[in-house]
């Protein structure tokens, strides 16, 4: 367990809502839109999402389901890997699409930037998906990937 330690540690301080604007950039965007409308704000500022709604489903690894279509087999999905977290190897079932929105991801000897697109076909294998740094991307995949 001490090998994990620092992955958990770095973990429990990741920053929770990358994606959404902070209660004063809301207001103030709420504020110049008022002004530039002529109409009071009626949006209230967006309350910070806790951390249940993300689960951990491996040491270093959390996933927010977005969508899901039980029809085809499909997922769409907010992951994130705490640093120096790897996401074991596996077979893609079906079309495998992930953008990252923050952090550094390597899957296999290429390497993602906040803001990359990466598109796996069916059939093809991740050897290997690891992040130095840490990150969260967008993942939309097959519910019928199998880990090797």
């Amino acid at each position: 367990m001490e090998t994990l330690r620092p992955i958990i540690d770095a973990f429990v301080s990741w920053p929770t809502d990358v994606l959404r604007p902070s209660a004063s950039l809301w207001e103030r965007l709420t504020r110049r839109i008022a002004a530039e409308t002529g109409r009071e704000p009626v949006v209230p500022a967006p309350q910070g999402r806790t951390e249940s709604e993300w689960e951990e489903v491996a040491p270093g690894i959390s996933c927010k389901l977005l969508a899901a279509d039980t029809e085809k087999d499909r997922v769409s999905m907010l992951v994130r890997l705490a640093p120096g977290v790897a996401y074991p190897p596996h077979r893609h079932a079906g079309v495998e699409e992930l953008y990252l929105l923050h952090g550094e991801l390597m899957i296999d000897d290429k390497k993602l930037s906040p803001g990359d697109y990466n598109r796996a076909e069916a059939g093809s294998a991740d050897q290997r998906v690891w992040s130095e740094t840490g990150c969260t991307c967008v993942l939309l995949t097959s519910t019928r990937d199998v880990l090797r």
